[in-house]
Protein backbone atom coordinates (compact mmCIF):
# COMPACT_ATOMS: atom_id res chain seq x y z
CA UNK A 1 0.00 0.00 0.00
CA UNK A 2 0.88 3.63 -0.19
CA UNK A 3 1.44 5.67 2.64
CA UNK A 4 2.58 9.10 3.45
CA UNK A 5 5.41 9.57 6.18
CA UNK A 6 7.06 11.80 7.91
CA UNK A 7 10.72 11.04 7.43
CA UNK A 8 11.93 14.52 9.66
CA UNK A 9 10.85 18.08 10.47
CA UNK A 10 8.87 19.57 7.48
CA UNK A 11 9.75 16.01 4.93
CA UNK A 12 7.08 14.11 3.67
CA UNK A 13 7.63 10.82 1.25
CA UNK A 14 4.97 8.81 0.33
CA UNK A 15 6.21 4.92 0.74
CA UNK A 16 5.54 1.38 -0.59
CA UNK A 17 4.64 -0.22 3.00
CA UNK A 18 2.70 -3.41 3.60
CA UNK A 19 -0.85 -3.77 3.97
CA UNK A 20 -0.97 -4.27 7.79
CA UNK A 21 -3.06 -7.67 8.72
CA UNK A 22 -5.58 -7.47 11.42
CA UNK A 23 -4.96 -9.07 14.99
CA UNK A 24 -7.51 -11.63 16.42
CA UNK A 25 -9.33 -8.41 17.60
CA UNK A 26 -9.22 -6.18 14.47
CA UNK A 27 -10.55 -5.02 11.24
CA UNK A 28 -8.94 -3.61 8.38
CA UNK A 29 -9.77 -0.81 7.12
CA UNK A 30 -9.54 0.25 3.43
CA UNK A 31 -9.13 4.38 3.97
CA UNK A 32 -11.88 6.83 2.41
CA UNK A 33 -11.17 9.98 4.19
CA UNK A 34 -8.53 11.71 7.04
CA UNK A 35 -9.83 15.03 8.57
CA UNK A 36 -6.49 17.28 8.38
CA UNK A 37 -5.33 18.37 12.23
CA UNK A 38 -3.85 20.94 14.21
CA UNK A 39 -1.60 18.11 15.95
CA UNK A 40 -0.58 16.66 11.95
CA UNK A 41 0.25 20.59 11.51
CA UNK A 42 2.84 21.02 14.60
CA UNK A 43 3.99 17.27 14.30
CA UNK A 44 4.82 18.26 10.85
CA UNK A 45 6.02 21.56 10.81
CA UNK A 46 7.84 21.41 14.61
CA UNK A 47 8.49 17.64 15.18
CA UNK A 48 6.84 17.37 18.65
CA UNK A 49 4.09 18.36 20.39
CA UNK A 50 4.98 18.94 24.84
CA UNK A 51 7.05 15.43 25.29
CA UNK A 52 5.88 13.57 22.03
CA UNK A 53 8.66 14.16 19.60
CA UNK A 54 8.70 12.66 16.44
CA UNK A 55 12.28 10.69 16.57
CA UNK A 56 11.48 8.17 13.61
CA UNK A 57 9.54 8.32 10.49
CA UNK A 58 5.59 8.43 11.02
CA UNK A 59 2.61 8.22 9.34
CA UNK A 60 0.24 11.15 10.10
CA UNK A 61 -3.68 11.63 10.36
CA UNK A 62 -6.19 10.58 12.88
CA UNK A 63 -9.67 11.35 11.62
CA UNK A 64 -10.47 8.57 9.58
CA UNK A 65 -13.05 6.85 8.14
CA UNK A 66 -13.07 3.71 5.36
CA UNK A 67 -14.78 -0.09 4.67
CA UNK A 68 -13.86 -2.80 6.14
CA UNK A 69 -12.35 -5.28 3.93
CA UNK A 70 -10.84 -7.62 6.09
CA UNK A 71 -11.20 -9.33 9.62
CA UNK A 72 -9.11 -10.59 12.68
CA UNK A 73 -10.03 -14.47 13.63
CA UNK A 74 -12.25 -13.20 16.53
CA UNK A 75 -14.33 -10.65 14.62
CA UNK A 76 -17.61 -11.73 13.00
CA UNK A 77 -17.03 -12.32 8.98
CA UNK A 78 -20.47 -10.28 8.29
CA UNK A 79 -19.11 -6.94 9.20
CA UNK A 80 -16.43 -6.95 5.91
CA UNK A 81 -18.57 -4.47 3.80
CA UNK A 82 -19.35 -2.03 6.50
CA UNK A 83 -18.36 1.22 6.42
CA UNK A 84 -17.20 2.98 9.53
CA UNK A 85 -15.75 5.52 11.43
CA UNK A 86 -12.74 4.79 13.02
CA UNK A 87 -12.40 6.00 17.23
CA UNK A 88 -8.50 6.23 16.89
CA UNK A 89 -7.65 4.49 19.94
CA UNK A 90 -5.84 1.30 21.66
CA UNK A 91 -6.02 1.41 25.30
CA UNK A 92 -5.32 -1.05 27.66
CA UNK A 93 -8.28 -3.08 28.77
CA UNK A 94 -6.85 -3.58 32.70
CA UNK A 95 -5.57 -0.03 33.19
CA UNK A 96 -7.48 1.67 36.07
CA UNK A 97 -8.69 4.77 34.21
CA UNK A 98 -10.01 2.47 31.37
CA UNK A 99 -12.07 0.15 34.05
CA UNK A 100 -13.31 3.38 35.18
CA UNK A 101 -14.56 4.27 31.68
CA UNK A 102 -12.27 7.26 30.94
CA UNK A 103 -10.10 5.22 28.27
CA UNK A 104 -8.75 8.29 26.87
CA UNK A 105 -7.00 8.86 30.08
CA UNK A 106 -4.90 5.22 30.48
CA UNK A 107 -1.41 5.87 30.53
CA UNK A 108 -1.07 2.96 28.16
CA UNK A 109 -2.88 4.74 25.36
CA UNK A 110 -1.86 3.78 21.98
CA UNK A 111 -3.17 6.61 19.33
CA UNK A 112 -3.24 7.15 15.46
CA UNK A 113 -0.23 9.79 14.42
CA UNK A 114 1.18 10.09 18.07
CA UNK A 115 5.28 9.04 18.14
CA UNK A 116 5.48 5.92 17.64
CA UNK A 117 1.88 4.98 16.29
CA UNK A 118 1.55 5.35 12.39
CA UNK A 119 -1.64 7.07 11.91
CA UNK A 120 -4.06 6.86 8.77
CA UNK A 121 -2.41 8.94 5.79
CA UNK A 122 -2.48 5.67 4.52
CA UNK A 123 -4.69 3.11 2.05
CA UNK A 124 -4.90 0.70 4.50
CA UNK A 125 -4.99 0.83 8.96
CA UNK A 126 -6.17 -1.76 11.00
CA UNK A 127 -8.08 -0.78 14.43
CA UNK A 128 -9.93 -2.90 16.83
CA UNK A 129 -13.24 -3.90 16.01
CA UNK A 130 -15.39 -2.39 18.67
CA UNK A 131 -13.67 1.47 17.75
CA UNK A 132 -14.67 0.73 13.87
CA UNK A 133 -18.16 2.48 14.18
CA UNK A 134 -20.84 1.15 11.88
CA UNK A 135 -22.20 4.80 9.66
CA UNK A 136 -25.75 4.62 7.87
CA UNK A 137 -25.55 5.16 4.15
CA UNK A 138 -26.89 8.82 4.57
CA UNK A 139 -23.72 9.69 6.19
CA UNK A 140 -20.66 10.64 3.84
CA UNK A 141 -17.04 9.11 4.26
CA UNK A 142 -15.96 12.98 4.65
CA UNK A 143 -18.55 13.63 7.50
CA UNK A 144 -17.64 9.83 9.29
CA UNK A 145 -14.18 11.08 9.52
CA UNK A 146 -14.81 13.74 11.10
CA UNK A 147 -16.42 12.11 13.83
CA UNK A 148 -13.18 12.72 15.72
CA UNK A 149 -13.12 16.13 16.21
CA UNK A 150 -16.94 16.28 16.34
CA UNK A 151 -16.27 14.34 19.55
CA UNK A 152 -13.96 16.83 21.14
CA UNK A 153 -16.80 18.84 21.26
CA UNK A 154 -19.13 16.80 22.28
CA UNK A 155 -16.75 15.87 25.37
CA UNK A 156 -16.33 19.51 25.78
CA UNK A 157 -20.12 19.56 26.10
CA UNK A 158 -20.26 17.33 28.59
CA UNK A 159 -17.79 18.17 30.93
CA UNK A 160 -19.20 22.25 30.78
CA UNK A 161 -22.98 20.78 31.24
CA UNK A 162 -24.31 22.46 28.57
CA UNK A 163 -28.28 21.64 28.53
CA UNK A 164 -31.38 23.09 27.27
CA UNK A 165 -31.57 26.75 28.25
CA UNK A 166 -27.66 26.92 28.53
CA UNK A 167 -25.46 30.27 27.47
CA UNK A 168 -22.43 29.48 26.27
CA UNK A 169 -19.14 31.70 25.24
CA UNK A 170 -16.53 30.00 22.60
CA UNK A 171 -13.22 31.48 22.46
CA UNK A 172 -11.72 30.70 18.74
CA UNK A 173 -13.85 30.32 15.99
CA UNK A 174 -11.45 27.38 14.17
CA UNK A 175 -12.63 23.57 13.17
CA UNK A 176 -12.88 23.18 16.85
CA UNK A 177 -14.24 26.36 17.97
CA UNK A 178 -17.10 25.79 14.92
CA UNK A 179 -17.53 22.07 15.69
CA UNK A 180 -17.88 23.09 19.68
CA UNK A 181 -20.46 26.01 18.93
CA UNK A 182 -22.41 23.12 17.13
CA UNK A 183 -22.31 20.22 19.45
CA UNK A 184 -23.16 23.39 21.88
CA UNK A 185 -26.37 24.16 19.77
CA UNK A 186 -27.32 20.26 19.82
CA UNK A 187 -27.06 19.68 23.54
CA UNK A 188 -29.65 22.38 23.97
CA UNK A 189 -27.87 25.66 24.23
CA UNK A 190 -29.95 28.77 23.34
CA UNK A 191 -27.11 31.39 23.68
CA UNK A 192 -23.76 31.25 21.74
CA UNK A 193 -21.26 33.52 21.85
CA UNK A 194 -17.90 33.16 19.65
CA UNK A 195 -15.14 35.06 20.02
CA UNK A 196 -12.16 35.49 17.51
CA UNK A 197 -9.84 37.64 16.25
CA UNK A 198 -10.43 36.98 12.36
CA UNK A 199 -13.85 38.61 10.99
CA UNK A 200 -14.16 35.52 8.23
CA UNK A 201 -13.98 33.35 11.37
CA UNK A 202 -16.52 34.88 13.24
CA UNK A 203 -18.65 35.57 9.96
CA UNK A 204 -18.42 31.04 9.70
CA UNK A 205 -19.48 30.86 13.71
CA UNK A 206 -22.51 32.25 12.60
CA UNK A 207 -23.34 29.63 10.24
CA UNK A 208 -22.83 26.81 12.58
CA UNK A 209 -24.48 27.59 15.46
CA UNK A 210 -23.61 31.24 17.16
CA UNK A 211 -26.08 33.74 18.02
CA UNK A 212 -23.78 36.28 18.20
CA UNK A 213 -20.05 36.90 17.98
CA UNK A 214 -17.67 39.51 19.53
CA UNK A 215 -13.70 40.67 18.45
CA UNK A 216 -11.58 40.69 21.30
CA UNK A 217 -9.47 43.64 19.89
CA UNK A 218 -12.73 45.97 19.99
CA UNK A 219 -14.45 43.96 22.56
CA UNK A 220 -14.59 43.74 26.42
CA UNK A 221 -15.05 40.21 26.76
CA UNK A 222 -14.70 40.54 30.37
CA UNK A 223 -16.75 43.50 31.31
CA UNK A 224 -19.48 42.77 29.26
CA UNK A 225 -21.54 40.91 31.85
CA UNK A 226 -22.17 38.16 29.94
CA UNK A 227 -22.64 35.86 32.95
CA UNK A 228 -22.74 32.90 30.85
CA UNK A 229 -23.09 29.27 32.55
CA UNK A 230 -20.35 27.76 29.93
CA UNK A 231 -16.86 28.73 28.58
CA UNK A 232 -15.51 26.42 25.98
CA UNK A 233 -11.66 27.47 25.42
CA UNK A 234 -10.81 26.42 21.91
CA UNK A 235 -8.10 29.51 21.26
CA UNK A 236 -5.12 28.40 23.68
CA UNK A 237 -4.51 32.33 24.26
CA UNK A 238 -3.72 33.31 27.65
CA UNK A 239 -5.60 36.08 26.88
CA UNK A 240 -8.61 34.48 25.89
CA UNK A 241 -8.57 31.79 29.14
CA UNK A 242 -8.74 35.05 31.59
CA UNK A 243 -11.25 37.22 29.91
CA UNK A 244 -13.62 33.80 29.54
CA UNK A 245 -13.11 32.96 32.88
CA UNK A 246 -13.90 36.67 34.27
CA UNK A 247 -17.33 36.42 31.64
CA UNK A 248 -18.76 33.21 33.89
CA UNK A 249 -21.74 33.29 35.95
CA UNK A 250 -21.56 32.00 39.60
CA UNK A 251 -20.76 28.30 39.30
CA UNK A 252 -19.72 28.73 35.88
CA UNK A 253 -17.60 25.94 34.40
CA UNK A 254 -14.57 26.80 32.16
CA UNK A 255 -13.68 23.81 30.09
CA UNK A 256 -10.08 24.18 28.72
CA UNK A 257 -9.73 22.65 25.61
CA UNK A 258 -7.01 24.53 22.93
CA UNK A 259 -3.69 23.76 23.43
CA UNK A 260 -1.62 27.34 24.84
CA UNK A 261 1.07 28.03 27.56
CA UNK A 262 2.34 25.59 29.94
CA UNK A 263 1.06 27.79 32.80
CA UNK A 264 -1.36 30.32 33.50
CA UNK A 265 -1.68 32.63 36.95
CA UNK A 266 -5.46 32.13 37.33
CA UNK A 267 -7.37 34.45 39.51
CA UNK A 268 -7.94 32.12 42.89
CA UNK A 269 -10.28 33.93 44.74
CA UNK A 270 -12.60 34.44 41.89
CA UNK A 271 -12.65 30.90 41.30
CA UNK A 272 -13.28 30.19 45.32
CA UNK A 273 -15.70 33.25 46.05
CA UNK A 274 -18.04 32.25 43.18
CA UNK A 275 -17.23 28.56 42.91
CA UNK A 276 -16.30 28.61 39.36
CA UNK A 277 -15.65 25.51 37.90
CA UNK A 278 -11.67 24.76 35.71
CA UNK A 279 -11.25 21.30 33.60
CA UNK A 280 -10.13 20.32 30.58
CA UNK A 281 -10.44 17.54 27.98
CA UNK A 282 -8.25 14.98 26.71
CA UNK A 283 -9.39 13.63 23.51
CA UNK A 284 -12.37 11.99 24.50
CA UNK A 285 -14.39 9.06 25.53
CA UNK A 286 -17.84 7.10 24.83
CA UNK A 287 -18.67 9.70 22.45
CA UNK A 288 -18.89 8.08 18.78
CA UNK A 289 -22.51 6.62 19.49
CA UNK A 290 -23.91 10.43 19.49
CA UNK A 291 -21.79 11.51 17.30
CA UNK A 292 -22.93 9.61 14.67
CA UNK A 293 -26.83 10.12 15.72
CA UNK A 294 -26.23 13.75 15.75
CA UNK A 295 -25.09 13.78 12.21
CA UNK A 296 -27.28 11.31 10.89
CA UNK A 297 -30.26 13.18 12.28
CA UNK A 298 -28.88 16.51 10.84
CA UNK A 299 -28.52 18.41 14.51
CA UNK A 300 -24.75 18.69 13.14
CA UNK A 301 -23.64 19.79 9.99
CA UNK A 302 -19.80 17.98 9.06
CA UNK A 303 -20.04 17.82 4.87
CA UNK A 304 -19.98 22.02 4.42
CA UNK A 305 -17.00 22.22 6.59
CA UNK A 306 -14.93 20.54 4.40
CA UNK A 307 -12.86 23.37 2.34
CA UNK A 308 -10.36 20.92 0.57
CA UNK A 309 -8.91 18.09 -0.41
CA UNK A 310 -6.06 16.67 -1.62
CA UNK A 311 -4.34 12.89 -2.37
CA UNK A 312 -1.37 11.17 -0.65
CA UNK A 313 0.86 13.40 -2.97
CA UNK A 314 -0.15 16.36 -1.63
CA UNK A 315 0.07 16.35 2.35
CA UNK A 316 2.45 18.45 2.73
CA UNK A 317 0.08 21.04 0.92
CA UNK A 318 -3.15 19.72 2.99
CA UNK A 319 -1.63 20.48 6.12
CA UNK A 320 -0.14 24.11 4.60
CA UNK A 321 -3.74 24.47 3.68
CA UNK A 322 -5.58 23.76 6.66
CA UNK A 323 -3.56 26.28 8.35
CA UNK A 324 -5.18 29.35 5.97
CA UNK A 325 -7.90 31.42 7.94
CA UNK A 326 -10.55 30.55 5.36
CA UNK A 327 -9.79 26.52 6.02
CA UNK A 328 -12.21 24.80 8.21
CA UNK A 329 -11.52 21.15 7.67
CA UNK A 330 -9.12 19.56 4.85
CA UNK A 331 -9.22 16.13 3.94
CA UNK A 332 -7.15 13.80 3.04
CA UNK A 333 -8.39 11.05 0.38
CA UNK A 334 -5.95 8.10 -0.19
CA UNK A 335 -7.59 7.06 -3.32
CA UNK A 336 -7.67 10.42 -4.98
Amino acid sequence: MRASVLIKQGSLVVEERPVPRPAADEVLVKVASVGVCGSDVHYFKEGRIGDFVVDRPLVLGHEAAGTIVAVGAGVPADRIGRRVSIEPQHPSSTSPQTLSGRYNLCPHMRFYATPPVDGAFAEYVTIQSHFAFDVPDSVTDDAAALMEPLSVGIAAARKAEITAGSRVLIAGAGPIGILAAQAARAFGATEIIVSDLDDRRREQALKYGATSTLNPRTDDVAGLGLEVDAFLECSGATPAVLSGLAALAPAGRMVLIGMGADAVSLPIPAIQNRELVVTGVFRYANTWPTAIDLVRTGRVDLDSMVTGRHGLDEVADALIESTQPTSLKTIVSPGL
